[in-house]
């Protein structure tokens, strides 16, 4: 299923890919290593047989429900798979078989827990475990949702708390950045509270903007493109978000009681009418946000 390696691809390359889950990450890395890198062997798998199925009569033949023959002779593991399945999964594919010298990394948005558990874990067995977190994705779930450009122009960070060797994390930024991201590597904590700030906490306040705004829900037929960009992030999958929230909220709540204090004097000025500092906020967030925009 996943062919040969073609004799004209770099040795700092990984010929053949296994994404252990077809949802939007693994099904967009799967439909992005078709485009960009057509030398290089990807198979997906998943659990789910039907799911199976009817992606591979959508057009991805190379999938699977079958755990070994996924990982079989795979130079790069990815595992695409909600944080809290992270660990079981990396059991199963211990107990399948990996081919040695392989490296497994996986895309979620938390890393201290995943270095803590399915980072060890491999460790313990002589595998090679790098984090990544590519800085993309979509409200959207399901290979239905996957897209080959949605890692373009996105950032993809490294977390190499097990300490392998310099070699493969580069040959792993080469693999990101193949598929059109930039890269940065920074410790698993540093990770998790920069994500806490700039990922995590728009998710919460994306959620509360849309159970305070459509308190009645009717009132929604009236919203214009404001209410809807701003409660984008919102339609998630609740169960992914959830634990994401938990795993990591050790780094989420300082940012939250922040953005609550800032509601809250927000509330204060309005009462008492002050302009002036009614003002200023809108101006700070106004100059804050059009830093992305030179970003872009």
């Amino acid at each position: 299923m996943t062919g040969p390696c073609f004799p004209d691809v770099r040795v700092s390359e990984f010929c053949r890919i296994a994404v252990l889950g077809p949802g939007v990450l693994g099904g967009s890395i799967a439909l992005a290593l078709r485009e960009r890198q057509p030398d290089r062997a990807v198979v997906l798998w998943g659990r789910n047989v039907a799911r199976v199925q009817e992606i591979r009569t959508s057009g991805w033949p190379a999938i699977t429900d079958s755990l070994a023959d996924a990982v079989a002779d795979a130079d790069l593991v990815i595992l695409a798979v909600p944080v809290d399945s992270l660990e079981e999964l990396g059991r199963n594919i211990l107990k399948v078989g990996l081919k040695q010298g392989v490296c497994v990394t996986d895309v979620g948005s938390v890393k201290v827990s995943p270095h803590q558990t399915l980072g060890r874990l491999m460790n313990s067995e002589g595998i090679s475990f790098i984090g990544s977190h590519p800085m993309a994705g979509s409200e959207k779930t399901g290979f239905g949702a996957a897209d080959a450009n949605l890692f373009v122009g996105a950032s993809c960070i490294l977390t190499n708390e097990h300490q392998q060797p310099e070699r493969l994390v580069t040959q792993l930024e080469i693999f990101w950045k193949s598929l059109g991201a930039t890269t940065a590597i920074m410790t698993a904590q540093e990770h998790d509270r920069l994500v806490g700030r700039i990922s995590h906490l728009p998710h919460v306040l994306s959620t509360v903007c849309a159970i305070t705004a459509l308190e009645q829900i009717e009132d929604g037929r009236f919203s214009g493109q404001g209410l809807r960009d701003t409660s984008r992030v919102a339609a998630g999958d609740p169960s992914m978000w959830a634990e994401i929230l938990l795993q990591n909220r050790s780094q989420i709540i300082d940012p939250l009681q922040s953005a609550a204090s800032a509601l809250s004097k927000m509330a204060e000025d309005l009462t008492k009418q002050d302009r002036v500092e009614v003002l200023r906020a809108l101006k700070e967030g106004k100059k804050r946000r059009e830093t992305l925009d030179r970003e872009e």
